[in-house]
């Protein structure tokens, strides 16, 4: 009998040791499968089209494993547009309710796929507990502890104020019989030293007005000083350097010049070809933001500067829908030249090749754009006598070989070297 019993406890302790590992492997492995499940969801830009939450150019995955089974899924996958012509109503279902198809990920495994439905299983988790976390922080216990802590503190707070009011009156008490005691010798300090001061101050002054030599020394440097700065406040009346005013929508320069690298021409694309620049209309900041929406950032929701542009253009991110009460962005302008002035940025810009950064600054690194170069007109000269003219310009090739026609004697007239351009008279 002791042999059977030892025999049965080595049994289940063998038996308790291998369940204890299984369901260590058993976890391990799903972490890591969810791990691995959101490099692939990253790495493939699902987030681009699937808002966790919410929809978006396609549907809310959270919950995905429990509305399809994983056959379905991986055939969806690797081939939907095939599901679709191929009728299967779920399929069809999709396409009606988000028109844009999914691309095919033929190269992802079935192994990867579940990786994938593990990643969206565990956001699922985690937005359970921020709603369950969100509820507890929002009931009645806490109300009730909130209330007995604010109790315990007014008690404490009027207690201490009973004890500096007591220190104060012991303190103030203690200056009054000071006082009281020295008045006397108060008041003799006090008369001896304006006694001093005044008679010092009336010396000072009778001396300076008897020197005419110092007193027409210190006016003369009084006229020069105030001379000077009214002369560098005219000299800068109209000098805008520095000025960054507040923009309707914090638009950041540094994400999209500095981190997405994006052409300073995408979004000011009159500065290729016209006098302006051009301000960019909404409909090009909606080319990206129609699915860029920031939610990384924000617990899942929009970021508030994009939902500004999307109240501009009437835009319903869930329906991906425009209404018909569109408003204009006002943006504030901050750059700007006098009317007398005439400056061109295609002249600039596509003629002597000019970066964008020559007057603007580092525009790339601007989080809020403010005006970098004064724009004066010492300063364009300035950059006029210092720019060498770029040679292997088509440009200059015609005004060499409009003057080797004039040293042949040949006829030229002004609509020849660009005397018919609108610019050289209407601006």
């Amino acid at each position: 009998m002791r042999n059977i019993s030892s025999v049965l406890g080595r049994l289940a302790k063998s038996i308790s040791i291998s369940l204890v590992l299984f369901f260590a492997v058993i976890t391990t492995t799903h972490a890591q499968d969810a791990a691995n499940g959101a490099a692939l969801f990253k790495a493939n830009a699902c987030q681009s089209c699937h808002t966790m939450g919410r929809k978006g150019v396609g549907p809310d995955l959270i919950g995905l494993s429990e509305r399809r089974d994983m056959a379905w899924i991986v055939k969806w996958i690797h081939n939907p547009q095939g599901m679709i012509d191929s009728g299967d109503e779920q399929a069809v279902a999709l396409k009606a309710e988000f028109p844009t198809v999914m691309t095919p990920f033929a190269s992802l495994s079935e192994g990867d796929i579940a990786d994938i439905v593990a990643y969206l299983d565990a956001e699922k988790v985690k937005m359970e507990e921020k709603k369950a976390a969100a509820g507890a922080t929002g009931g009645g216990a806490a109300s009730s502890d909130a209330n007995t802590m604010m109790i315990i503190g007014l008690v404490a707070l009027f207690v201490v104020a009973v004890a500096v009011i007591f220190a104060l009156n012991r303190v103030t008490k203690t200056l009054e019989r000071v006082i009281a005691n020295n008045q006397a010798a108060i008041a003799e300090a006090q008369a001896k030293h304006e006694e001093v001061g005044e008679s010092s101050s009336a010396k000072f002054a009778k001396a300076f007005l008897k020197n005419k030599k110092l007193v027409g020394f210190v006016v003369l440097m009084v006229v020069g000083l105030l001379g000077v700065m009214g002369w560098q406040t005219m000299w800068n009346v109209g000098v805008h350097q520095g000025y960054k005013p507040v923009q309707p929508i914090k638009f950041s320069h540094q994400i999209h010049a500095g981190v997405n690298q994006i052409e300073c021409q995408y979004c000011h694309g009159g500065a290729f070809k016209s006098k302006n620049a051009s301000i960019p209309s909404a409909n090009v900041c909606m080319n990206c933001h129609n699915t860029v929406t920031a939610s990384d950032h924000y617990d899942g929701n929009i970021s508030p500067e994009i939902a500004k542009l999307y109240r501009a253009v009437d835009w319903n991110p869930d329906t991906r829908t425009y209404g018909t009460n569109t408003r204009p962005i006002e943006w504030v302008r901050i750059h700007n030249l006098p009317d007398f002035a005439y400056f061109n940025h295609s002249q600039h810009v596509v003629v002597a090749g000019v970066e964008c950064q020559t007057c603007h600054g580092p525009i790339q690194d601007m989080e809020e754009v403010y005006q970098y170069s004064p724009l004066t007109m010492k300063w364009c000269v300035d950059c006029h006598k210092s720019t060498e003219v770029n040679k292997d310009n088509a440009y200059y090739d015609q005004l060499i070989e409009a003057h080797e026609k004039l040293k042949k004697g040949e006829k030229m007239t002004a609509a020849m070297i660009g005397g018919l351009e609108c610019g050289k008279c209407h601006y």
